[in-house]
């Protein structure tokens, strides 16, 4: 059974083409997906900022570069009643160690617009600088 894509809403038929790889999908915050390769990555903006980083690797001022970085803010458990409460992680965009000049300092990053700054990263963020002392930088 064939259908004509003419008849569908401009919405359902964007949505048609994005999954048959015609048309690049965007996030609820309008960023479109970029790759490199076999990383995709979320957005145009992470993209790039990951060939800044691969350039910087390249010459020596960073080295361990890692994508998706997880770190767990809080472990899970079960409630006295027998609930089971999910642990809460947050995933950093990239973490590696940059040269100062005279040692190397971790740096935890996340690709960020002010539409994507919301309630629940704000509060992860500062949870990630009470666990772990990390701050973490926004580009």
């Amino acid at each position: 059974m064939a259908i004509d894509l003419n008849n569908l809403s401009p919405e359902a038929r964007r949505k048609v083409l994005a999954e048959l790889g015609k048309a690049p999908s965007r996030s609820k915050y309008g960023a479109i997906k970029d790759s490199r390769g076999s990383i995709e990555f979320d957005s145009r903006k992470e993209a790039t900022r990951f060939d800044e980083l691969m350039l910087r690797l390249r010459a020596g001022q960073i080295r361990d570069l890692r994508l998706q970085v997880q770190f767990t803010l809080k472990e899970s458990y079960v409630t006295p009643e027998g609930e089971r409460i999910r642990a809460i992680r947050y995933i950093a965009d990239f973490a590696y160690y940059a040269n100062t000049g005279d040692r190397w300092v971790y740096v935890v990053e996340d690709v960020k617009s002010k539409a994507t700054k919301t309630a629940v990263y704000r509060m992860k963020k500062k949870l990630m600088h009470e666990k772990f002392g990390i701050t973490v930088q926004e580009v």
